[in-house]
Parts: structure tokens; C-alpha cells; sequence
């Protein structure tokens, strides 16, 4: 393809673009312009292609999303098959075999009793749907105060008004308020931005960073508390894992005062930091995971919100229903694809690759940390943030303006250019994010960081 491509009416592909598609968290005046609209138009393995023929490592699967890697054959065979014998059918009050056989396998590999599998369309619809299930919970069970949710700074959750609520963003909530009351939010762990005598203590910091939950949950009342929703490596910020024994403390305080505590891992589940479910990594059982994402590696759109037996309990009773759900949630297309994506995990052994294989991506993610414009490699498995800083001795961040310049005026491009797709983000201080599929390996991690060294290197003249 070339700049000339067209549309199925004849429309050159960028004219159809810029007059038609509303793209999603996109600044669209550049564009208004006549700046060119990056179009992708092929993926292979770890590797991308736009219009123009230029090729691109895909740095962030998607978006957290293509675990198994790009043209997977198999998993557009398996949509197929299905749409040839059942295209849709709904799960309310009714049941199809790919939705049934799909919760049983991810029951199956969720940590604990978490075996009542409700599915979505996408992560922010889960996340939704476990805040509604658990203040549902609560009433049924005699506790009809208990709505509340806590919540970390800087974490983001989704984008329907109860899942924005939960996010811990202000910019991206502001244009939407009033949002949904009762969210209320805590320190992250980000050990990077601690406080200089906690810095060189994680399992301190953690015992800091968990106590504030419980001072929120006592500040509220506990009897006005439904449920606490953490991910196991928060996203926004720039990939910040829980330092050691939080989520024990957690956990701890969850139960204490009788509150849920919900794992979202829209990204970090389907092998992301290692295992299937990125809450058997750091050894805790949540009350419910929300999961989207890598359960299809992107070929079809699911989520799912996973409760333990518990909360299903009290739904077991006469007239009681969860009133809730989505025409597409359990679509037997996608259901097909994700049993088809798991086949694929297992056959592999990708969860295992990710275990072997991630201290080598962080040691060689690592090596940036020569660069002055670099602060901090932080992460997990294959999910990796990226600090810039303005210097690196006393840990000075950029202004806005100064953060602005430095990612839509230097790293954006230098991305481009150095032909590596990833996430230059200032939701919190600038980062650099990383989220390779699962299937590449060191030769791939020393093409990344050359890459990334180039353009890192470039940009630190403009400081």
C-alpha cells in the first residue's frame, strides 16, 4: 500500500480517515492540519506495517493486548468455525458451549475459589460490573451501607462513569463530572517517588503504602467500604509493582473490615507479568479479577470479572438476580478465539518464557539507565516503565510544558522514526512504556533497547 490507498467507496484512505473516524483519546487538530494519520495495515509476530510500507516492532502489543503475537492463523480459523455454527447468541438466562467451556478454563486457572466467570465486552465494563456486584453483595447480606471503593492516585480503570470515578486520574475525569460518588483514593507504590527514608526499604514502603488503605477505609467507615480495587502492576504512571509484603498487608486489611478486594488485571492477567492471573505472582487471592485484554490476544473483543463462590452465594436464592450485563458480553465468537488463545499458551508454554525470560528484559531495559534523561526501569514480567527526568541526582521531573515539549515534540517522532511503537505517556510524571508480545526474546529485547537508546539519547540534547 502507498499513500494513494483507498476506501471501499474510492476515498484515498487518510481524506476518509480525517472527515470520518472519531479515534479514540486523540488529539485531532494536528490531523485538522493535514498531518499524515499513522495507518497500520499488517502485523506478523512481533511486527507491525503501516500504509506506506514502513515496518515497526510492536513495543506494546496493541495495547497490552496481543500476547500470542500478530497473525496467528489459527485463532482467525477459530472465529470462523464458530461463525459458521453459531455467529450470536446471549447468556441471558441462556448458555452456549464456548461460553461455558470458556469460564470453566478460566475458573480453572484463577487463584483461590473464584470460580463464577460474568462476561464483558472489555476491562472497563468489568471493572463496572464488579463495583455494581459488590454493593449488590452488601445489601443482600444485610450490609446495605457498604459502597465505597478506595482506589490508588494515578491508576486508571476504564472509562464508564463508574469505572472513571474509580480512576485515579483527575484530567481525565474532569470533562465528565459529577461522576459516580463514593470512589476514594490512596498512595501508590511508586518507591521511585517515595519518601526519601523509605526509599531504600521496599518492604517498609509497602507496609507504608497499605496502611493508608486501612486509614481510608477507617476515615469512611468501614461499615460504608464495599471494596478496594488495585492492579496487581499499576499501569498509569508507569508500571509501578507492589513492593514486598503489600499485598499480604492488603489482604489483611480486606479482612479485617470485611471489604472486597478486586484485582484488575485487564492488563496484567493471560501471562503479562508471568503467570495466567498476575495475583498468583505476588501470592495473594483477591475477592474478584477483573480481566480483559490478552484472553484473546486482541483477535476478538471479551472481558470478564472472576468472583469467588462467596459472592455468588446469596444469587443462589430465590428471586435474586444480578441485574446486569451486555448484549455482546460471552459472544461465542470471541469465547471461541480465547479457548483457541489459551490452547495456543499452553502448546507454547508462554507463561513459562515469561518467567525465564523477564529478568534478561529488565537487565537489558536496564542498560538505559546510563542515559542522563533516564531515572528509573521499573516493572515486571514483559510490562516495563521507564522514567525521564530532568536530573537524575535529585530526581527533578519536567513541568508540563517541559514534559509536553520533550514527548509530542522529541520522543513522539523519534518513536516513529526509530520505527518502534510503544507508549510515551505524562499521566503522572513522562515515562517511557513497554509491553512487548510474549513470544520474543533477547535478540528482540536488544533490538528494543537500541532503539529506545537512539531516541532517548536524541531527545536528553533538548532538555
Amino acid at each position: 500500500m502507498n499513500d494513494q490507498s483507498t476506501t471501499s467507496l474510492g476515498t484515498p484512505m487518510q481524506d476518509a480517515a480525517r472527515d470520518h473516524l472519531w479515534m479514540h483519546f486523540t488529539r485531532h487538530g494536528a490531523y485538522e492540519k493535514g498531518a499524515r494519520i499513522p495507518t497500520i495495515v499488517r502485523g506478523e509476530g512481533h511486527r507491525i506495517w503501516d500504509d506506506t510500507g514502513k515496518e515497526y516492532i510492536d513495543g506494546l502489543a496493541g495495547l497490552f493486548v496481543v500476547q500470542v503475537g500478530h497473525g496467528r492463523t489459527e485463532l482467525a480459523e477459530a472465529a470462523r468455525k464458530q461463525a459458521e455454527q453459531l455467529a450470536f447468541f446471549p447468556i441471558w438466562s441462556y448458555a452456549h458451549p464456548s461460553a461455558i467451556e470458556l469460564a470453566e478454563r478460566l475458573a480453572a486457572g484463577a487463584p483461590g475459589d473464584l470460580n463464577r466467570v460474568f462476561f464483558t465486552t472489555g476491562g472497563g465494563e468489568a471493572v463496572e460490573s464488579a463495583w455494581k456486584l459488590a454493593k449488590q453483595y452488601f445489601k443482600l447480606t444485610g450490609k446495605p451501607h457498604k459502597h465505597k471503593v478506595i482506589s490508588r492516585a494515578v491508576a486508571y480503570h476504564g472509562t464508564p462513569q463508574g469505572a472513571l470515578s474509580i480512576t485515579g486520574l483527575p484530567p481525565l475525569k474532569a470533562d465528565f463530572e459529577p461522576l459516580v460518588p463514593g470512589a476514594h483514593k490512596v498512595p501508590n507504590t511508586n518507591i521511585y517517588r517515595a519518601a526519601e527514608d523509605l526509599r531504600e526499604d521496599p518492604k517498609a514502603f509497602g507496609r507504608w503504602a497499605a496502611d493508608r488503605i486501612a486509614e481510608a477505609i477507617e476515615f469512611e467507615g468501614p461499615d460504608t467500604v464495599a471494596a478496594v480495587f488495585l492492579e496487581p502492576v499499576q499501569n498509569a504512571g508507569g508500571c509501578f509493582p507492589p513492593p514486598p509484603g503489600y499485598f499480604e498487608r492488603v489482604r489483611e486489611i480486606c479482612d479485617e473490615y470485611d471489604v472486597l478486594l478486586v484485582a484488575d488485571e485487564v492488563i496484567c492477567a493471560f501471562g503479562r507479568i508471568g503467570s495466567m492471573f498476575a495475583s498468583i505472582d505476588f501470592g495473594f487471592t483477591p475477592d474478584i479479577i477483573t480481566c480483559a485484554k490478552g484472553m484473546t490476544s486482541g483477535y476478538s473483543p471479551i472481558g470478564a470479572m472472576i468472583a469467588s463462590d462467596r459472592l455468588f452465594e446469596p444469587y443462589k436464592k430465590g428471586t435474586n438476580s444480578f441485574l446486569h450485563g451486555y448484549t455482546f458480553g460471552g459472544h461465542p465468537v470471541s469465547s471461541a478465539v480465547a479457548l483457541a488463545n489459551l490452547d495456543i499458551f499452553e502448546r507454547e508454554g508462554l507463561n513459562d518464557h515469561v518467567h525465564e525470560n523477564a529478568p534478561a528484559f529488565r537487565k537489558t531495559l536496564e542498560k538505559l539507565l546510563d542515559l542522563p534523561i533516564v531515572g528509573d526501569v521499573r516493572g515486571e514480567g514483559f510490562f516495563y516503565g521507564i522514567e525521564l527526568v530532568k536530573d537524575k541526582t535529585t530526581r527533578e521531573t519536567f513541568s508540563d510544558e517541559e514534559a509536553e515539549t520533550l514527548l509530542r515534540g522529541h520522543i513522539d517522532k523519534g518513536l516513529f522514526e526509530a520505527g518502534l511503537y510503544c507508549r510515551a505517556d505524562d499521566r503522572g510524571d513522562p515515562v517511557i512504556q513497554l509491553a512487548p508480545p510474549l513470544t520474543i526474546g533477547q535478540a528482540e529485547f536488544d533490538d528494543i533497547e537500541q532503539r529506545l537508546r537512539s531516541v532517548l539519547s536524541e531527545a536528553s540534547k533538548h532538555i
